[in-house]
């Protein structure tokens, strides 16, 4: 991941409704002030997903090492998705995308009919370790096993589980290349899920991005830019797992990330992320940093919210 980080406290002018971001256009602010969701009743569906075999993706994914778009690993692995994504029985579209002549390629995965609910996550790694602790350091590539690989697995696991028929919404898990280079040899942020909002032909009805997810000091916040009501409905979900000790209905963090090219076509987006991670873009961020139970508690939390819905 990762964007951009903004202090909360020092950069954001909280009393008006917009906020601007550099580089990109004006971004609705829903609610300033974050509340508790209110009580709710547990779910009743059984939740399948393994937090095991979320973390087996992980594994998998940073044993090809560091994954920047257009390396031969970034490649291996959006093979090895697809390759899952088959095997799960999901209908699977590879939208291949150049910037600055290097080729990416989204990778969308389709199952269900109703309104649109998206699920995504960035696939590629960050081509440099510039917060690495050792300055000698930050030019080496990250295997970014929190940082890329969390959110694939998630998604991957969530592709086994996720039933064929009875979903009330069409699902798509969505697996973003480019995410992950921006502030580096000129390019941006966030470039494979521009790509996609752009091409959108059909409105989402909410769009929940997945990036740094396996903490094993898993703690999620309010992310200001994201969707008020639906962090309000998914952080209610959580609650309703037991899992509200992870999951803060709190502001704490500001951040570009792939939710924002949705949030700028006014679509209900969220990024569910753990910001306070000290390995991020370090050449640290390995498969030991990683928590089976972090992961499961996002999918369980995800199954349920889709289930439910």
């Amino acid at each position: 991941m990762a964007l951009l980080f903004i202090s909360l406290a020092k950069s954001l002018n909280t009393s008006s409704d917009f906020l601007w971001v550099r580089n990109w256009s004006f971004v609705p602010i829903e609610n300033i002030e974050a509340r508790p969701p209110p009580p709710v009743s547990p779910p009743t569906v059984d939740l399948d997903f393994q937090g095991q075999r979320a973390y087996a993706h992980v594994l998998t994914q940073t044993n090809l090492g560091p994954r920047p778009t257009g390396s031969p690993a970034n490649q291996a692995t959006a093979d090895f998705i697809q390759q899952q994504l088959a095997q799960a029985g999901w209908q699977t579209e590879v939208q291949p995308f150049i910037f600055k002549g290097v080729p990416g390629r989204n990778i969308i995965a389709r199952r269900g009919q109703g309104p649109l609910l998206i699920l995504a996550a960035h696939y590629d790694t960050r081509p440099a370790a510039d917060h690495d602790p050792d300055p000698t350091r930050r030019a080496e590539w990250t295997v970014g096993a929190n940082d890329g690989a969390s959110g694939v697995a998630v998604l991957l696991e969530l592709a086994r589980v996720l039933p064929e028929q009875g979903l009330e919404s069409e699902v798509w898990l969505v697996f973003f290349d480019a995410e992950d280079q921006g502030g580096l040899a000129g390019w941006p942020f966030a470039v494979g899920s521009r790509y996609l909002a752009a091409s959108l032909t059909r409105t989402p009805e909410a769009v929940v991005v997945v990036d740094m997810v396996g903490d094993r000091d898993q703690q999620f916040f309010y992310e200001r830019f994201s969707s008020r009501a639906l962090q309000t409905e998914l952080w209610s979900v959580a609650a309703q797992l037991g899992y509200a000790a992870h999951f803060r209905p709190h502001l704490r963090h500001t951040i570009i990330d792939d939710h924002l090219p949705f949030r700028e076509r006014n679509i209900p987006a969220i990024d569910l992320i753990d910001f306070d991670y000290p390995y991020w873009h370090t050449t640290t961020d390995t498969a030991d940093k990683v928590d089976p139970a972090s992961l499961e508690r996002v999918g369980r939390t995800l199954e349920a919210w889709l289930e439910g819905r």
